[in-house]
Order: C-alpha cells, then sequence, then structure tokens
C-alpha cells in the first residue's frame, strides 16, 4: 500500500515497528525469521467507524434477527423476561421491515411482564419500550405507541445507563477479538458518552482497563459524543470557550489508545427511515428527518471546529449531507483549519452536485460498502432509479479528489473487511442486485479505503496503513492476493493470522 514501494518479499521488524524492507535488512541479524511460504501480507485493516461496546453486548443479548413475525419476536422477549435478573429486559436484532409494521407498547407490557422492556432497532437510531419506560421518560420526549426515534432512542439510553464498567470490559474484548480475527487492526469507537451510542459516562475506563492488562489487542481511538462538548469558564483570550472537560480533544492519548473526532448527529437512518433526504422516500410521504433542529448540527460542528476537535458528523441522507456541509464551510469561514480532517460519516445519499464540495472542504467520506450487500435491495427501492446510483458512492469520490475510506459500522452488518472490498469492487447486493455499478472501484483501491484511507481518516498515517520503514508492524497474512483473485472469491478469502506491533495477535 506504499506507493513509493508497493512490493517486498522480505520485511524487518524492531521493537514493533517495520525497520526495513527486502536490500535495507537482508544482512542484518535476525533474532526471529517467520517463513510465509508463499503468503500474501498487507497493511493491517484500518475500520474507522466501529461500535464496540455495542458489537460485544449484543452478542451476549436475546436476538431477535432476523425479524420474521411479531409472534417470534413477542417469544424472544417472554423468554428474555423470563430469565432476566435486573430491572431491564434487553432484546437487540429488531426490523420492522418484515413486518410490515411496528410493536407496540402494550404488546411488550404482555410479553415482557409489566418489565422495562427495549426492543433495540438493528440501525442503533430507534427502538420500541413497554409502558413501564415510557413511564420513566421525561415530559416532551415523543413516542408512537412506544416507537421512539433519533433523539426519543437517546432519551431511552440515558434512562438505561450505566452498564457496569466490568460488563463493558467483557464486551469491548469480545468485540475486539472477532476484529482482529477478521484482520483489523486498528479502529476507531464511534462515539462513546451520551447520545444513541451511550452505554456509561465514564466508558472510556473499560477501555484503558483492558490497556492497562494487555488485553487490548488492536489499537483503538475514541470518538466522543458532541453532548460532552459544552461552555467552560477560560481565560477570555483563550478564544471560543467550549470544550470537552479538562480541554482534551483530538489527539490526546498514545499509539494503542487516544482520542479521535467529536461524533456529531445530523439526522438517522435508512433503515429507520429516518435519514434526511430532500425528496420523500419512494412510496412514503416522508423524506425523514434531522436528528435535531437543523441549527444545532451547525452550532455543534462550529463549536467543536472553533476548540480544536476533528469532527465526525453522521451524515446518510442527501438533506443531512448538504447541513453537514453547510456546517463545515461555516466552521472554516469563522477559523480557517486545512488540516482538520473533518469527516462525513456514511455519506448514505450524495447528490452529484455535492461531491465538488467534500473536495473543496476537504472532508473525508467514510462509507459503509457492506450496507448495500446487506440492505441494497431495500435501499434502492426506497431511493427508486433516479437516487440509487448515488448511493454508498465509491468511484465517484475518487474521480473528485475526495478522501475516502471503508468502515463497518459494526454491528449493524458482519465487518469482515474483505467482504467490503469485494462489495466496492463488485457493488452487487447479496440477491445479486448491482447497485450503483458505476461506483464499482478496483480491488487495489478497495483495499487502499481500508488501509491507507481509514489511516488517513483517524490521522494515523504516519503509523499505520502501509507497511514502510518506521510504521508500526502491523499485518495481516491471507493465503493469496486479493487482487489476483475472481471479484466473486475475494470477500471469502480467510484471515490466516494478524499482528500487531510484530506480535501476533490472532492465528486461525
Amino acid at each position: 500500500m506504499d506507493p513509493g514501494r508497493p512490493a517486498a518479499d522480505a520485511l524487518g521488524v524492531w521493537q514493533g515497528r517495520v525497520v526495513g524492507l527486502d536490500e535495507e535488512i537482508r544482512d542484518l541479524p535476525a533474532r526471529r525469521v517467520l517463513d510465509l511460504a508463499g503468503a500474501t501480507v498487507l497493511p493491517g485493516f484500518v475500520d474507522p467507524h466501529v461500535h464496540l461496546a455495542w458489537s460485544g453486548l449484543k452478542s451476549r443479548t436475546a436476538d431477535v434477527s432476523p425479524s420474521r413475525s411479531a409472534g417470534e419476536i413477542l417469544a424472544v422477549v417472554r423468554r428474555a423476561a423470563e430469565a432476566a435478573t435486573g430491572a431491564w429486559v434487553d432484546v437487540v436484532g429488531y426490523d420492522q421491515r418484515p413486518l410490515g409494521r411496528h410493536l407496540t407498547a402494550a404488546e411488550l407490557d404482555a410479553a415482557g411482564g409489566g418489565r422495562r422492556v427495549i426492543v433495540t432497532h438493528d440501525s442503533g437510531h430507534s427502538c420500541v419500550v413497554s409502558s413501564a419506560v415510557l413511564a420513566l421518560l421525561p415530559d416532551g420526549v415523543a413516542h408512537s405507541d412506544g416507537v421512539l426515534v433519533e433523539s426519543g432512542m437517546a432519551a431511552v439510553r440515558a434512562l438505561r445507563m450505566p452498564y457496569r464498567t466490568a460488563e463493558l470490559r467483557t464486551a469491548i474484548a469480545r468485540a475486539a477479538a472477532v476484529c482482529v480475527s477478521e484482520g483489523v487492526t486498528s479502529c476507531a469507537e464511534a462515539g462513546i458518552g451520551a447520545g444513541l451510542i451511550a452505554h456509561s459516562p465514564v466508558e472510556a475506563e473499560p477501555y484503558q482497563q483492558l490497556l492497562a492488562a494487555g488485553e487490548l489487542p488492536l489499537r483503538v481511538q475514541l470518538m466522543v459524543a458532541a453532548a460532552a462538548l459544552r461552555p467552560v469558564a477560560g481565560a477570555p483570550d483563550d478564544g471560543p470557550l467550549h470544550a470537552v472537560d479538562l480541554g482534551l480533544r483530538t489527539g490526546f492519548g498514545g499509539e494503542r489508545l487516544g482520542l479521535g473526532a467529536l461524533k456529531v448527529f445530523a439526522d438517522g437512518g435508512m433503515m429507520a427511515r429516518t435519514a434526511a433526504l430532500t425528496e420523500p422516500y419512494e412510496g412514503l410521504d416522508h423524506g425523514g428527518q434531522l436528528y435535531a433542529d437543523e441549527a444545532d448540527p451547525v452550532r455543534t460542528v462550529v463549536d467543536g471546529h472553533l476548540a480544536g476537535w476533528q469532527l465526525a458528523i453522521h451524515a446518510i441522507g442527501d438533506r443531512a449531507v448538504d447541513v453537514a456541509l453547510d456546517a463545515l464551510a461555516e466552521a472554516h469561514r469563522a477559523r480557517p483549519r486545512p488540516a482538520a480532517r473533518h469527516r462525513i460519516e456514511h455519506a448514505g445519499l450524495v447528490r452529484p452536485d455535492q461531491l465538488p464540495r467534500f473536495r473543496e472542504l476537504a472532508v473525508t467520506a467514510v462509507v459503509q460498502p457492506s450496507f448495500l450487500w446487506y440492505f441494497g435491495d431495500d435501499y434502492a427501492r426506497l431511493m427508486g432509479p433516479g437516487r440509487a446510483p448515488w448511493l454508498y458512492r465509491g468511484q465517484s469520490f475518487l474521480d473528485h479528489g475526495v478522501a475516502l475510506a471503508a468502515s463497518s459500522d459494526r454491528p449493524v452488518t458482519p465487518g469482515a473487511p474483505l467482504r467490503a472490498v469485494g462489495f466496492l469492487a463488485r457493488r452487487l447486493s447479496a440477491s445479486g442486485r448491482p447497485v450503483g455499478p458505476d461506483e464499482a472501484m478496483t480491488v487495489d483501491n478497495a483495499l487502499r479505503a481500508y488501509t491507507v484511507g481509514g489511516a488517513r481518516a483517524c490521522g494515523w498515517e504516519d503509523r499505520v496503513g502501509t507497511l514502510a520503514p518506521g510504521r508500526c508492524a502491523d499485518w495481516v497474512v491471507l493465503p493469496a492476493d486479493p487482487a489476483e483473485l475472481s471479484l466473486d472469491a475475494v470477500g471469502e478469502l480467510p484471515v490466516r493470522e494478524t499482528w500487531v506491533a510484530g506480535e501476533p495477535v490472532h492465528e486461525s
């Protein structure tokens, strides 16, 4: 992945770093020599948008996916309620689409025996709760017969907090082990502290405990929820006084654990029909919704930018992308920061006229290729033939000079990078339907989006994403070169080994 030296036969490692390649190391003594017998070595995959705690918790929570009928879902709720020992009954994997309607609070009351039941949508942007939960919500939180979306969902999360630190530590370790088994050596946890993705007000603590115990097998960057940014008292000449406690911001920490971007929500998700569009969804009478009043994310983006943060703005629909781009333009007018590396997370529907603005504002697009593998048929139908080619773009970003990174958003979909690389090159849904075939890119460029692109999105390009002298010795061992395989075979390629800092963290 290093354009100055795209291939090598030998690689030397010293103190967790790449010290040289081929002739640079050939005459040096080695304490240990590994012969991989013709296997292919790539830089470890960098996934710039994951949810480790959510992934680990979900894997051990009552799951109703795939949601086939209301009766089946309610049977799972009933069993979970009977087995629950705490105040809450958690159920995950919910998807209203196959049902043709949402569950109701009354149905959860009956199945859950009157307990506090929260059935979380697979998108993470909505939930259905029982009457016992509704009774605890603050006045003014809107719901529709127990269904809450976006800020309403965040209000439920606030009630549900906090999870125990030991529980989160176990969940994060479990999810991290899956990541490295799939070749991911670095990732960005996409939001801690508040909002839709909140689990604890001290959610950084379990990560620090794992690091101190030597049990964090990959490099992690923590995004901080924008709700943590607030006015602070300080010296008048310090500039705009919005900060996270102690004035911490993007870049604080070390090579294995540190702070990344400030996470801002502009809209919802397509699965929940809450992604904000400029035109209505096909067959529906609405175009989704912004996460909050349009002025709120703009104000947050400007405050975060002025406070020195990198911004990661969740914007899926094209209306939300407009809001995000306008907010970033306003922020740069207030104080130019050409090296800020601001990001738009998902960029699920991007109109042709929006592409040049990404480039002009130096915005990185962080897309999730696997969304269209798993949800492509539904999304293409929702957008109609005129807008479907704009979904989760790939090649168009490159053609317009836009920095592109690929990610998983696990656990919304399974997170294997090689499957996502295959989709970026094939642009087919699981049913075989082409989705934006003009957005297909080469396997090499798709691999770059999951290595070099991910590293750059996190500000890590000086340490990961390439195997070059001075970079971290993070790599993945594959039985074959993805660029030499058929596109069908790329996604099925197994990960043989994963190494971080010159040490094995996964061996199949």
